[in-house]
């Protein structure tokens, strides 16, 4: 197992070059579009091991994966707001979750649990601190402000701005800004447990972030790691942003322990050595078997799980190609063309 494709979002494929493999190549893409397996080979010029097809938050891009001759990888992020991945996960050999609590909507009767690995959002290499900088807020958010799109978001903000006025709201590049605040603001208006987080974990900020599930509270310790107060509540969040304010000397040190955390177990090379370890169980446990019989049970896999989604993105999207493409994959006509020649 020497080759891997990854087709999607890059999240942390290019730490994947140190993690063993002799070939990657990496392709992501602005517009929506579909592929095939000749798509991928025409693209990378050789014939992978493995394809990892990774979440735009774009309807399903990579078609016919269930006949592939390959390992193959369905990486969720956005499973809270994506309800056809579960479906459409059934197609693959395994699944990284970025959102560990779906976990039992994605086992399926064609993807077992086992093969389903959690792998929760990480800092990257460019997220470190800023020695020397000077603390300008006493608390900071960066991100979306959009009231239409998060409306809960933009309440609570305004809300904990009342109670704490040395707060600054904005968007942009986090990662000048973040090491300039006291304590750094986290909000999930969907409950999903977000890349903030560990973005400002790895800058070393004291982060305050609502008491999330998906595996937070077992990876980091509160008031030791970060700060959590009780979700959607300014005034319990005001509270625990007023301590720090009075005690910068502990905020400095939570900051301090998160980063050294993050650089332990949750950078973006942990992310990419993980991936590598399960593929290399996988590959041991038999692959050829695996992917045998995934291929076997291809036309099920379609009726049961790919063909609803399928159908109802041909008649949602408004691209011609596209909605043709989602038709024949639907009966498992789309891309056929050297699928089959191993």
């Amino acid at each position: 197992m020497e080759k891997l494709i990854w087709l999607g979002q890059q999240y942390f494929a290019d730490e994947l070059e140190n993690c063993g493999w002799s070939q990657i190549f990496i392709h992501d893409f602005a517009k929506p579009r579909v592929f095939s397996w000749k798509d991928l080979l025409d693209l990378a010029g050789f014939v992978p091991d493995v394809v990892v097809v990774a979440d735009k938050s774009m309807p399903p891009f990579l078609l016919g994966m269930e006949d592939f001759p390959c390992l193959t990888v369905f990486y969720s992020i956005d499973a809270h707001i994506h309800s056809w991945q579960p479906l459409y996960a059934q197609g693959f050999d395994a699944c990284l979750l970025s959102l560990l609590d779906f976990k039992q909507k994605f086992a399926g009767p064609f993807l077992e649990e086992n093969r389903i690995w959690h792998s929760p959002p990480f800092a990257r290499p460019e997220d470190k601190p800023v020695p020397g900088a000077i603390k300008k807020w006493d608390g900071l958010f960066v991100g979306k402000l959009d009231e239409e799109l998060m409306p809960k978001r933009v309440r609570f903000l305004n809300d904990l701005k009342k109670l704490v006025p040395g707060i600054h709201l904005t968007s942009g590049d986090y990662r000048p800004l973040f090491p300039q605040a006291r304590v750094i603001l986290n909000h999930a208006e969907n409950g999903d447990l977000n890349f903030r987080v560990f973005e400002a974990m790895g800058c070393g900020g004291c982060l305050l972030t609502p008491r999330l599930n998906h595996g937070l509270q077992q990876m980091f310790v509160d008031g030791e790691h970060l700060l959590f107060y009780a979700p959607d509540d300014p005034g319990d969040a005001a509270y625990r942003l007023n301590f720090i304010i009075k005690h910068p000397d502990i905020g400095e040190h939570i900051g301090a322990e998160a980063l050294k955390i993050i650089d332990e177990k949750h950078r973006a090379i942990h992310r990419a050595q993980s991936l590598t370890d399960h593929l290399c169980d996988l590959y041991m446990a038999g692959a050829h078997d695996i992917i045998a019989g995934r291929r076997n049970r291809a036309p099920t896999i379609r009726k049961e799980c790919l063909g609803m989604p399928y159908l109802l993105w041909a008649n949602e999207i408004g691209d011609e190609s596209m909605k043709r493409a989602y038709l024949a994959a639907a009966k498992g006509e789309f891309g056929l063309a050297g699928v089959r020649s191993d």
